[in-house]
């Protein structure tokens, strides 16, 4: 559920000086010269990440943030109805930036736009966060270091916004911290950042004391701030502000002297978390969505208050009372800036029979909602969901009342009313953006249509590729929804994998001589039961479930070159092998458990595995396997290997340097200046003969995507400074039809491939 994370060594500086997040590229070296222009662009899925914020600039029309938990940050772009990615100019050793866990668009200079950036606040991240700034819209980017860590893919991740702008003295910016580092506070336009000191409250809520990874069990800390623009004017500070802290005792804290001092607020309420903090500035009204849990999976409880700022009178104006069908928090809030007394607020962790959106016209006196009961188990809708934009959200279900696919939501913690445009609502969900351009119809009773606003974000985590050559140009191994089988990359393909179902397709291939048979295997997300092996005999247009040796689960896989055989390397027991469609699984002789096996594209009957620095060869369909002599391959690190297609015996190994095999896996030699970190092949250079070559790695210290055409002798980096997207790891390919075409696997920004310009 949203946690992937790659695992790369790097040093985490205390610094908060200023310094630029990418620099102009280096000079050319002998192995780098000549670096053909690519272009690149990512293969269609049409979302598939949890988005759990947006952040309308409020002098601007049309000028809109979105925050992804571990897939960056986007800008709209209103004419092509699109978003545009921000960060794909994160390198390799700074990946944790792509986890956003805030975004704040200046009021006052709409070229000014800031992201708290940091994935993880335990020991999976190992750099400290960041907050970035920039004066161009987020077209480039500089960042100050924090002493602290953020948490763009925690627990309470969908709280927020953290990180603001004094609308009255853009100089000035707060960040709520985690992890009990209290409120921090910018007076130069967030180049540098200190403590405030004065602020008495870091929180101390954890959401389980007793995880020993770190994950749930870090102080989930100051959540958001909201200023009160009356109470400042142009070039001076707002001196009244509010703070949200994630403690159930005292939750809500204010500051009457520009955050010089702070106070909780007298008569607040107590025993829940503080998801969101909105004022309606017209009417002086600050609401308070809250939940028993930070989210954004869970909550079974929670309430929504009203604070009248002028009289310090609290009012519980929750649109579920207590005891009634409450079993969900409240979050997503959010007002019509065009009509006061206008507020929004969503059952965030409401997931039977689906998500609950509330509305109020007369500040929360009264709610209607976007759904109601009829007749059980029918709903009477205010809404129709068109999703013919990205069809694959009905996940290909079909469920028995009262759920319904496609669902209004899940996890649906960042809502917003475009504040120029009362009929511009946009919500985020665990897979998508949602929203509609006809929002003002639900106080008439009318039927508004909600759709996908999710053109451009690609959030997914990419775990394999292949490119068979035939069929398909590409099929997918992706976190959370399974893979996709793309026949045009320009489109979004109409379904997900389905038929076994599961969440996560952790390896997957074809048999290099019969590429229409297909195998994959993976892990479910949640409370699957389909057997966690499927097999295909159309190029994975359609699957059919295998059996599972011994409760396998995840690993890798392997098909035979003819399709004849496969071997399974599951992540929880010993490697299996199968003669036709694993309806009966054998255990292999010779090899470890967790070993990674591929085929021979040519032999039938040879398969490969590899394991903390012993490379095994297979010459029986996998039954026995034999530790091969071969000597100096790494053993430890992420090692990843692969078979050259029309050649038997040809092996290339990457992890950390680059070594290949041309007698089966007998003895390996270390090739070139790569140090390489996966290795894929494609269609030769015009006149070659011999597959082009690439890789994620690193040449002459400068890390790239590499494109060799002469066998490993000279490596030309492919991408640039702008397009690096972090972490590029796992799988990588070219594409077997067209010379110059990549396919390579983000950690969040989905699947990125790339042309010869």
């Amino acid at each position: 559920m949203r946690r992937w994370k790659p695992v790369i060594a790097t040093t985490a500086g205390l610094a908060l000086a200023a310094g630029l997040l990418t620099t102009t590229a280096p000079a050319a070296t002998a192995d780098d010269a000549g670096a053909e222009a690519y272009t690149w662009k990512n293969a269609q899925i049409g979302g598939g990440g949890f988005v759990p914020g947006f952040v309308f600039n409020r002098s601007e029309p049309d000028l809109l943030y979105a925050r992804t938990d571990i897939g960056g940050a986007y800008r709209w772009n209103e004419p092509a109805q699109e978003w545009v990615p921000l960060l794909d100019s994160i390198g390799w050793d700074d990946w944790g930036y792509t986890g956003v866990a805030s975004i704040a668009s200046d009021p006052v200079d709409p070229d000014r736009v800031y992201a708290a950036v940091g994935t993880y606040t335990n020991d999976w991240d190992p750099k400290n966060g960041a907050v970035l700034r920039s004066s161009d819209r987020g077209d480039t980017w500089q960042h100050t270091e924090l002493p602290f860590k953020l948490g763009g893919n925690m627990p309470g991740r969908g709280m927020g916004e953290r990180l603001v702008v004094d609308p009255n003295d853009n100089d000035v910016l707060y960040l709520g911290a985690p992890s009990g580092e209290g409120l921090w506070r910018s007076t130069d336009a967030g180049v540098t950042w200190s403590e405030v000191t004065s602020f008495p409250n870091p929180g101390d809520y954890v959401l389980n004391p007793d995880d020993p990874s770190g994950y749930e069990s870090d102080i989930i800390g100051v959540v958001w701030v909201t200023f009160d623009p009356a109470t400042g004017s142009p070039g001076s500070p707002t001196q009244t502000l509010y703070a949200g802290v994630a403690d159930l005792a005292e939750s809500v804290y204010r500051s009457t002297d520009g955050g010089a001092t702070w106070a909780p607020v007298p008569g607040q309420p107590t025993g829940y978390l503080p998801h969101k903090g909105v004022l309606d500035e017209q009417t002086g009204d600050l609401y308070i969505a809250t939940a028993d849990n930070p989210g954004p999976y869970a909550g079974t409880d929670g309430e929504v208050w009203r604070l009248d700022t002028a009289t310090g009178q609290w009012t519980d104006v929750s649109p579920v009372p207590a005891g009634g069908d409450r079993v969900f928090g409240f979050s997503g809030l959010t007002v019509d800036r065009q009509n006061p007394g206008t507020v929004m607020v969503t059952g965030y962790s409401s997931w039977w029979p689906d998500t609950q959106i509330f509305r109020s016209t007369d500040s929360g006196d009264s709610w209607t909602a976007a759904w109601s009961w009829g007749n059980y188990p029918e709903r009477t809708k205010r809404y129709t969901m068109d999703v013919s934009s990205v069809p694959w959200l009905t996940f290909g279900e079909n469920p028995q009342p009262p759920e319904e696919t496609p669902k209004l939501g899940w996890m649906t913690e960042g809502m917003e009313i475009d504040p120029f445009d009362p009929d511009r609502l946009l919500y985020g969900t665990g897979a998508t953006v949602y929203g509609t351009t006809q929002l003002t119809r639900w106080d008439r009773n009318q039927t508004f249509t909600i759709r996908p606003f999710v053109k451009g974000i690609e959030e997914t985590a990419v775990l394999d590729l292949i490119s068979p050559p035939s069929g398909a140009p590409l099929l997918s191994g992706l976190g959370d929804i399974g893979g996709f089988r793309h026949t045009d990359l320009t489109q979004v393909p109409s379904m997900m994998f389905r038929q076994p179902s599961f969440g996560t397709t952790t390896s997957l291939d074809y048999a290099e001589l019969a590429p229409n048979i297909v195998v994959r295997v993976g892990n479910h997300v949640g409370e699957g039961t389909d057997p966690l092996i499927g097999f295909s005999t159309d190029n994975g247009a359609h699957w059919w479930a295998g059996s599972s040796p011994g409760g396998a689960t995840g690993g890798t896989v392997a098909a035979a070159a003819d399709g004849s055989r496969f071997v399974w390397s599951p992540e929880n027991t010993g490697v299996h092998y199968a003669v036709g469609f694993g309806n009966s699984w054998s255990a292999s002789q010779g090899i470890p458990q967790g070993a990674r096996v591929e085929a021979d594209r040519v032999d039938p009957s040879r398969f490969y595995g590899f394991h903390a620095g012993t490379f095994y060869v297979s010459t029986d369909g996998g039954a026995t396997f034999t530790a091969s002599a071969a000597q100096g391959l790494p053993a430890t690190g992420e090692v990843r290997f692969a078979a050259v297609p029309g050649r038997t015996g040809d092996i290339w190994l990457a992890g950390g340097g680059l070594w290949r095999s041309t007698d089966g896996g007998a003895s390996f030699t270390r090739i070139g200046s790569l140090d390489a970190d996966n290795i894929g092949f494609g269609a030769p250079a015009p006149g070659a003969s011999y597959q082009a070559l690439y890789s994620s790695g690193v040449v002459n210290g400068v890390r790239g995507i590499y494109r060799s055409t002469d066998t490993g002798a000279t490596w030309t980096r492919i991408n640039d400074d702008q397009h690096q997207w972090a972490w590029t790891g796992d799988a990588i390919t070219g594409d077997p039809r067209v010379y110059g075409r990549v396919y390579l696997s983000t950690n969040g920004r989905g699947v990125i491939y790339g042309d010869t310009a």
